[in-house]
C-alpha cells in the first residue's frame, strides 16, 4: 500500500464452480457484473475506509473486478484510485509513484493511533516555534528510517500489528526504510497546530512523520487532518467526490465514461515503439535486443533496469524491463488480438 494509513481490512471470499458434468468437472462460474477496464479516481471523504469505498463503487458500476491503488484511513480525505478489471494489473506501478499529502499536526497530545481517531496516551505543554520546526525538518527528508504506527497492517509473527494493538498487547515494530522527497511547513494557524506539505515514495506513513517530528521538537503530537493530493500520475483535478458518484435514489447510475484508460496509470513510464512482429515475440516471452531497437529507446529510459511501455502504434503491449542489452517482457497487458490479457 502506498500511503500506509491502513488500520484494518476485509477478506474477499473466492468464487465457486458450477455443477459438475458427467466426468466430475467443475466449470468456472461466470463472474458477476460488467467487464469494465479503467481507473476511477475517487475523492474520498472523511469517515469511511478505503475498502468500503471500493465496495460501494464496484456495486454502483456493477463491475466484475475492482481494487484500489493505496489505502487511506477513515480520517483521511483525497485521492483514492480505484482500478477496474485490467487496471488492477497496473496497481503496483501506481503505488510505486510519487504521493503528495497535506496534513495538520496538532501539538500537545500523543494518540495511540497517531491520529485524531485514537485515544490520548500522553500530553505536553511544550509548543515549538516555527524556527524549531524548520530546524528539525531536514532530518526527515531523503532516505530515512521510520517506525510504522502500532495501528498499521504490518505483520508481526504472522499477526497484523493493529490486531495485536486492539488486544492490548505490546507492539514493537522495527524501523523501515522510507523516502521523503519534500517535507515543508506551509502554514501555522496557531501555536497548537502546523500544516505541512509532503512528497514521498512508496510505504511512507504520514502518522509516523507527524509523531516523530513532534518528538524532535521536544513535544508530542498527532495528525488532526490529512489529505492526499496526488498518487503517481493521478492529480487532484482527476478526483470525483464519492457523494457525486452515489447521488440520490432518483439519480441514474454513474457512467463508465468516468473511467480513465488503463494506460493512464503508466503515463510516467517512457514509451518505446515496437513493430507487430516484435510485439508477437514479446507475447511469446522472448526478449528483444536493444541493438535492434537502436534509435527507439527513449532518452528518459534507464537501460540498466528501467521500465518502458512497449507500444505497437497506439496499442499498449505491456511493460518491459531494460537490462544487459535486452528488453525483457515483464507485464503484458494486451493479447495479440488487442484485448486485455489474463484478467478474470
Amino acid at each position: 500500500m502506498s500511503e500506509r494509513m491502513d488500520r484494518g481490512g476485509r477478506g474477499r471470499p473466492g468464487g465457486g464452480g458450477g455443477h459438475g458434468g458427467g466426468r466430475g468437472r467443475r466449470p468456472n462460474r461466470k463472474p458477476k457484473g460488467r467487464k469494465l477496464d479503467g481507473w476511477l479516481i475517487v475523492d474520498k471523504p472523511s469517515g469511511i475506509g478505503s475498502t468500503d469505498v471500493v465496495n460501494k463503487v464496484k456495486r454502483l458500476f456493477e463491475a466484475q473486478k475492482a481494487g484500489h491503488g493505496g489505502t487511506l484511513d477513515p480520517l483521511a480525505t483525497g485521492l483514492l484510485p480505484v482500478a477496474f478489471g485490467a487496471a488492477t494489473k497496473t496497481v503496483p506501478y501506481v503505488m510505486d509513484g510519487t504521493k503528495t499529502y497535506r496534513f495538520t499536526l496538532k501539538f500537545g497530545e500523543a494518540r495511540d493511533t497517531d491520529d485524531a481517531d485514537g485515544k490520548v496516551i500522553g500530553t505536553s505543554d511544550a509548543r515549538p516555534t516555527d524556527e524549531q520546526i524548520n530546524a528539525a525538518l531536514p532530518a526527515f527528508r531523503g532516505d530515512i528510517m521510520q517506525v510504522p504506527p502500532i495501528y498499521s497492517a504490518i505483520k508481526i509473527a504472522g499477526e497484523r500489528a493493529y490486531d495485536l494493538a486492539r488486544e492490548g498487547q505490546a507492539v514493537e515494530i522495527a524501523p523501515r526504510p522510507a523516502r521523503v522527497d519534500r517535507f515543508e511547513l506551509i502554514e501555522r494557524p496557531d501555536a497548537d497546530t502546523a500544516i505541512f506539505h509532503v512528497e514521498s515514495g512508496k510505504g511512507v506513513y504520514m502518522r509516523s512523520l507527524a509523531r516523530d517530528l513532534a518528538k524532535a521538537c521536544g513535544t508530542v503530537g498527532h495528525i488532526a487532518a490529512l489529505r492526499r493530493l496526488r498518487v503517481g500520475p493521478f492529480l487532484e483535478q482527476h478526483g470525483i467526490p464519492l457523494d457525486r458518484l452515489i447521488g440520490s435514489g432518483d439519480t441514474p447510475p454513474p457512467s463508465p465514461d468516468l473511467l480513465l484508460p488503463v494506460t493512464t496509470a503508466l503515463a510516467d513510464i517512457p514509451a518505446l515503439a515496437v513493430t507487430e512482429a516484435e510485439a508477437t515475440r514479446l507475447f511469446q516471452g522472448q526478449a528483444l535486443s536493444l541493438v535492434d531497437l537502436m534509435g527507439r529507446v527513449p532518452d528518459a529510459a534507464d537501460p540498466d533496469g528501467g521500465l518502458v511501455r512497449a507500444m505497437a502504434g497506439e496499442r499498449l503491449i505491456g511493460l518491459c524491463r531494460l537490462a544487459d542489452g535486452w528488453m525483457q517482457p515483464e507485464r503484458l497487458l494486451t493479447g495479440p488480438g488487442g484485448g486485455f490479457e489474463g484478467v478474470d
